[in-house]
């Protein structure tokens, strides 16, 4: 199951059932819980804590020091879910002073070249497409897509149920259940195929989209929009994620429709 061609620290703990193919370095303090398997030329280093039944494709690079010039060294971790796949050359940076974690949750697929820089927090169910480049502080919650060769600037938050079109400049945050598009990126629309996919009722996703008739077609300004929206529309689950999302935006949120 594990290859003598592959070189794992004494002091590494790796679960049962764990393939390692040949060529593979792994490091002191990781961890890497049972029937995870890693492919050849994979390098581990220390602070990794990589689930159950986790793939790592090859030339994929955890838990390597963040490129971030602040960084004095300080221990921090990567932290990857149970059945996550990390397909080729994909690189995650672990923490720095700031979270002292770079996260990664269960069940989520980075595709190849996929870049995950220090203090980043993905949920779970996450779909990272090919060449997307995640700068540092980024929060991508749960269930979002982002599509291939995207680049996501520092610091933004992209929320649950989003879905972001592929070759994206990602500049400002992205609230939840919506779809992301054009330049500059701005509303298209609410994501209603995936929440259905996802067992959403046509009324919640009715009551989604008038929700984002008052932010981003009604021409008012977003804290005008969400008095109006607290006034007039009936509280939920999904009404209250969106208005405590847009509340708590720092950098502040994608554009209105553009046509």
């Amino acid at each position: 199951m594990i290859s003598n061609l592959s070189h794992i620290d004494p002091k590494a703990i790796i679960g049962t059932e764990v393939h390692i193919d040949p060529f593979t370095m792994i490091h002191e303090d990781v961890i890497i819980g049972e029937g995870t398997w890693i492919g050849s030329n994979v390098t581990i280093y220390p602070g990794a804590r990589i689930g159950k039944n986790c793939k790592i494709f090859p030339g994929a690079v955890i838990a390597g020091i963040p490129q971030d010039l602040k960084f004095q060294g300080e221990v921090s971790t990567v932290e990857i879910g149970d059945n996550t796949t990390i397909r080729e050359c994909v690189t995650i940076s672990r923490g720095t002073i700031d979270k002292r974690i770079t996260k990664v949750g269960s069940n989520c697929l980075l595709m190849a070249y996929v870049h995950i820089a220090h203090d980043c927090i993905v949920g779970n169910n996450v779909i990272i497409a090919n060449s997307v480049q995640v700068a540092g502080h980024v929060t991508i919650d749960d269930w979002a897509i982002v599509g291939g060769s995207s680049a996501i600037h520092q610091f933004v938050k992209i929320g649950m149920h989003s879905m972001i079109s592929g070759g994206s400049l990602v500049r400002k945050d992205v609230p939840p259940f919506t779809k992301a598009a054009r330049e500059p990126l701005s509303y298209a629309g609410v994501n209603s195929l995936g929440l259905r996919r996802r067992g959403f009722s046509s009324e919640s996703i009715s009551h989604i989209q008038e929700v984002y008739r008052y932010l981003f077609l009604n021409s008012l300004n977003n804290s005008r929009a969400l008095e109006e929206i607290e006034i007039n529309l009936p509280a939920t689950k999904e009404r209250d994620e969106i208005v405590n999302f847009i509340r708590s935006s720092e950098r502040g949120v994608m554009k209105g429709y553009i046509s």
